[in-house]
């Protein structure tokens, strides 16, 4: 069964830094590209960015620059290191699985993933 259950959210002042992690388990994580997906409160989701199996990453435009996506496949983790906090990056954070095996970088489209997070929330706030 697949299991992904991300952490390290918390309440940060603008401007401030948080590193969320998902750990992964029940599938082979290092074969598999994977994503951080946000909801923000009365909004859909929003896919963030993403990481294939061998690190090679992309990202949304309104977190370029701020947010930086990171995977150690030895410890089945995908990390988002999160800088420069801003008031609108409030949401609750999701990682997801891609659907497909493979050496591709998953997209923004939702329907590439097949499996979700409980989801870490994030508010900044001061």
């Amino acid at each position: 069964e697949v299991q992904l259950v991300e952490s390290g959210g918390g309440l940060v002042q603008p401007g401030g830094s948080l590193r969320l992690s998902c750990a992964a388990s029940g599938f082979g994580f290092s074969y598999y590209g994977m994503s951080w997906v946000r909801r923000a409160p009365g909004q859909g989701l929003e896919w963030v960015s993403a990481s294939n199996s061998g690190g090679i990453t992309r990202y949304a435009d309104s977190v370029k620059g701020r947010f930086t996506i990171s995977r150690d496949n030895a410890k089945n983790t995908l990390y988002l290191q999160i800088n420069s906090l801003k008031p609108e990056d409030t949401a609750v954070y999701y990682c997801a699985k891609a659907r497909a095996r493979g050496t591709g970088v998953p997209g923004p489209s939702l329907e590439e993933y097949d499996s979700w997070g409980q989801g870490t929330q994030v508010t900044v706030s001061s």
